[in-house]
Formats: structure tokens, sequence, C-alpha cells
């Protein structure tokens, strides 16, 4: 099978699904769900069917740098959601998460040191995130074009991006692998219909699914010179799904407790 037919596959069922997982259990977890690498770990998966390791490992790197751009995406857009709608949320915060590539394309740091770089910037992002609010319900439901939308954006997105890392290097194919494409569909969403709070949620969701982005990164780029690409893949997967399972348990507490505290006042 090519290349490029595996692309076609994967990526559509792999969006697809987490798509529909995500409009199951609302904001918070939708947010947490894309936390997983569902854009930049396919899009390293399939450079590193075409290209040697060493490109795939500074890929690696420039992906896990990247975290540093999609938390100052969060940060920006939960802020401007506060005080404006979500065109001005949304320009804002892209611009802030594209000075972040920038700036993080000349910057190297060790894989050890720039992921406990990453988590202790994703830590700070709780503590610098708008105080949470109660989000409030509506009847709206998204359009039957919603999740084929963003199969049709995701998989062009993996597509455009692989095809062209030859062209652009690979820090840079990397760093723009973190493109928050469903994080700002997702967001958006949120923020038209049930407020800044709704946008809040989904951003704070994002945060600890990040956790599990970083170990997938760091798994990977620990392994990769060590294993087959598939072994190297599937461990990093392993990794990813342990640590998103236990920030899903902190999610779930927290929501539980907020609930308690809601019923009692």
């Amino acid at each position: 099978m090519s290349i490029l037919a595996l692309k076609l596959i994967l990526s559509p069922i792999i969006i697809g699904s987490a798509s529909l997982a995500g409009r199951k259990w609302g904001h918070a977890v939708s947010g947490w769900l894309i936390g997983l690498p569902l854009t930049s770990g396919p899009v390293i998966f399939f450079l590193s069917l075409s290209h040697d390791k060493s490109f795939v490992m500074t890929s690696v790197l420039g992906t896990l740098s990247g975290g540093f751009s999609l938390v100052a995406f969060c940060l920006s857009y939960a802020w401007l959601s506060t005080r404006f709608r979500w065109p001005i949320a949304t320009i804002g915060s892209l611009v802030a998460y594209f000075v972040l590539v920038l700036l993080m394309q000349n910057i190297l740091i060790p894989l050890l040191w720039l992921y406990l770089m990453v988590v202790l910037v994703i830590l700070s992002g709780f503590r610098l995130m708008p105080v949470e609010t109660i989000v409030i319900g509506t009847d709206s439901k998204p359009g039957a074009w919603d999740i084929p939308a963003r199969i049709l954006i995701g998989t062009s997105f993996i597509l455009l991006l692989t095809e062209s890392a030859t062209f652009i290097g690979p820090r840079l194919t990397g760093l723009l692998a973190t493109i928050p494409l469903y994080t700002v569909i997702l967001t958006i969403f949120a923020h038209r219909f049930h407020g800044s709070p709704g946008a809040i949620s989904v951003l704070r969701g994002l945060l600890f699914g990040m956790f599990a982005f970083a170990g997938f990164f760091l798994a990977l780029g620990l392994l990769i010179n060590h294993l087959s690409i598939g072994w190297a893949f599937v461990s990093a997967i392993a990794v990813a799904l342990l640590v998103q399972g236990s920030s899903l348990l902190i999610l779930r507490r927290k929501s539980i407790a907020k609930s308690q505290f809601e019923i009692g006042t």
C-alpha cells in the first residue's frame, strides 16, 4: 500500500473517531481529547516512512517545542474571550501561536530538558487561565457538516504538511504539526453558543490533554533511534494513553467536585 493511500485511509479514521467521542462528553472532555497528538502524531509517523531517523528526530523536537505555542494559544484565546467575540479571540490567539512558532524555530533544547520545560509551561498555563465559571447549556448542536468538515480539514492538513516537509525542513514541519486545527473549531463553537465559559472549558481541557502530547513525543524521541519505527510508535502511543487516562481521572474528579459545590450553593 502506498504512503498516500495510507494517509487517506488512516487520517479520516483517526479524526472522525476522535470527533465522535469528543462530541459525547462535553466541552472539557472534548478539549482533553484533542490534547492527544491526533494530527502531529500522524504527521511524524508518515514522515518516518519516507525520511531517515535524523530527519524524524529533528521533527519530534520541533513538535514538542510546539507545546509552548499551544499554551500561548490557549491563554490568549481564554483571556480575549472574556472581552471579545470569537473572531477577535481567534485572530489574536493565532497571532500569539505563530509568534511563538517563529521564536522556537531557532531555539534548540535537548529532549529531556525540553520535555520538562513544556510540562512546566502547561502547569503554569493552568494558573494563568481565567477563573472557571459555570457553562450555561443550550439546545444548539453541531450541524451535519461538522465532523465531515473536521475530517476534510485535518486530512488535507496532514497531506499538505507531510508532502512539503522536504522543502520547509524537519524542525518547521514539527512546529507546524501542532497547529490547533481542532482546538480552533471546538473553541469557536463553544464560544459562539456557550460564551466565554464554554471556550475556557475547552481550552482548560486541552491543557489537561497536553500532558499526553508531551509524553508521546518524549517516548518517541527516546526510542526512535533504538527501536524499529513501528515499535517506537506503539510504545509512544502506550505512554500517551497511560498519561491521558491519568489526566482524565483528575479532570473527572474536578468536574464532580465542581458539580457538588454548585448543588450545595
